[in-house]
């Protein structure tokens, strides 16, 4: 029983036109520069929402100078408005996330918050979900890309920060993505595999993930991971969706697979805590009533792990 994704992922929502062209084009970006917004993400990846984190909130880009800022990285235009990302430099050594990060539920209010994206991903309207998931994801490259991978040299943003290069060898290098795939094993009809992974907290449940090795396609991928993971063969595997997780600079591939809900799970000793196949009752009342469920919580919505196991509840 396959089934498709019901929307777009929370972070592959994106409006905006991304103009690679403009990127190098000086003249027409100081002509936009003025009507400019800007958004500010400081060192820990968290941004200024307001409105119960449904809006972002930017502000002029005359605030920061008659043109942009050498660290600003330009995430596109839309109706005649450019808009732009700046990091904020304080506390700029503290980009760890703190333990139990990626399940944090803050109290959302209408005044403006400083909030990350993991929390408000899923909250933001497609424009602004796409602007936030490029700044944090050009930020977090910017960031581990501050000398040459060829001969060690510092290197300087160009290109509207969508490139840097060498200041001794010349050598320009572009953010880069590692490939992982995701994928939801079910067993054909009403049962779905979920899993904790080591780490995360009691009762946190969501599909089997892993990255992509050299020389290695997605669909062996699915494969090889989930044995690896839980000790399962999976057939049928079939692409879902896509999304981007630039935390710090994954692309999830989303795929199902189906496996036989019958045959021992083996748990990878450091990785998964534990492994259980789930009913889609089970699993629809745990979307519906968040802890109604016993053991039971779900991936957060800004994932697209959430995504999928939405959609497979969906069916039927």
């Amino acid at each position: 029983m396959s089934f498709e994704l019901v929307e777009l992922p929370a972070l592959s929502r994106f409006t905006v036109d991304r103009q690679e062209p403009l990127r190098g084009d000086v003249q027409r970006i100081a002509q936009l520069w003025p009507k400019a917004r800007v958004l500010t993400v400081d060192a820990r990846g968290r941004t200024l929402v307001a409105d119960q984190a449904s809006r972002l909130v930017d502000r002029p880009a005359t605030e920061f100078g008659d043109g942009p800022p050498d660290t600003a990285v330009l995430l596109g235009e839309q109706d005649g408005v450019a808009y732009w990302a700046v990091p904020l430099t304080e506390d700029e050594t503290d980009v760890s996330a703190p333990t139990g990060r990626a399940w944090f539920n803050p109290e959302l209010t209408d005044e403006p918050q400083w909030l990350d994206l993991r929390a408000v991903g899923a909250l933001l309207d497609d424009t602004g979900a796409g602007l936030f998931t490029s700044a944090v994801a050009l930020f977090h490259w910017h960031r581990s890309a501050r000398f040459c991978a060829m001969c060690g040299g510092p290197t300087e943003s160009i290109k509207s920060g969508w490139a840097r290069v060498c200041e001794l060898c010349g050598r320009e290098e572009y953010p880069r993505t590692d490939a992982a795939v995701i994928c939801l094993v079910h067993d054909g009809a009403d049962q779905v595999l979920l899993a904790r992974g080591a780490g995360w907290p009691e009762g946190r449940y969501s599909v089997l993930a892993g990255f992509v090795e050299a020389g290695e396609s997605l669909e062996a991928c699915v494969a090889r991971e989930i044995v690896e993971e839980v000790g399962v063969e999976v057939g049928g595997i079939r692409y879902l969706g896509s999304q981007p997780w630039p935390f710090p600079r994954s692309l999830m591939v989303g795929f199902e697979a189906v496996a036989d809900p019958t045959d021992p799970l083996r748990l990878a000793d450091g990785e998964i805590a534990q492994a259980r196949w789930v009913s889609r009752a089970d699993v629809r009342q745990a979307l519906a009533e968040p802890g109604s469920v016993p053991d039971l919580l779900l991936a957060p919505g800004a994932s697209i792990a959430y995504r999928m196991i939405q959609s497979w509840a969906a069916v039927g």
